[in-house]
């Protein structure tokens, strides 16, 4: 039984390591969104632009070094991942906020709850974008 799990965890390693930076990056996002927009008063798409700042930064340091196992350092190799990266986040920094305006400023839906359903959305294409573009191995 835990040979199979070990086996498992192997296997999966990478959407494992995501999952759980994954969360702790949305935790960062939400905290820092709910610090800006509630403590600080600063207006829903200031707040979230400045939560998603704060979130990226985290993600491609967590992301490069655990989930894809991109250890190499190298100018020629960090800057291309980093603007890939960026440019990714950017894309889904946009349904990010699109979500967030529509939900809260339109709907006036609970932006807490709005802003953690967002995120769920945001995860899943950031994998997918970090997989296949920012991240990719020469063999993929």
């Amino acid at each position: 039984m835990i040979q199979k799990i070990m086996e498992l965890i192997k296997k999966y390693k990478g959407i494992i390591l995501y999952g759980i930076f994954g969360v702790l990056t949305t935790i960062i996002n939400i905290a820092v969104y709910a610090l800006c927009y509630k403590k600080l008063g600063i207006a829903n798409i200031p707040s979230d632009i400045i939560a998603w700042i704060v979130a990226v930064l985290f993600a491609f340091i967590t992301n490069k070094l655990y989930v894809f196992d991109s250890k190499d350092m190298k100018m020629a190799t960090f800057l291309p991942e980093l603007i890939k990266f960026m440019a990714a986040r950017l894309a889904t920094l946009g349904v990010d906020v699109l979500i967030m305006y529509i939900g809260v400023d339109m709907m006036h839906g609970p932006e807490i709850i709005i802003k953690a359903g967002a995120n769920v959305i945001v995860i899943i294409l950031n994998y997918v974008l970090s997989k296949l573009v920012v991240f990719k191995k020469a063999d993929q």
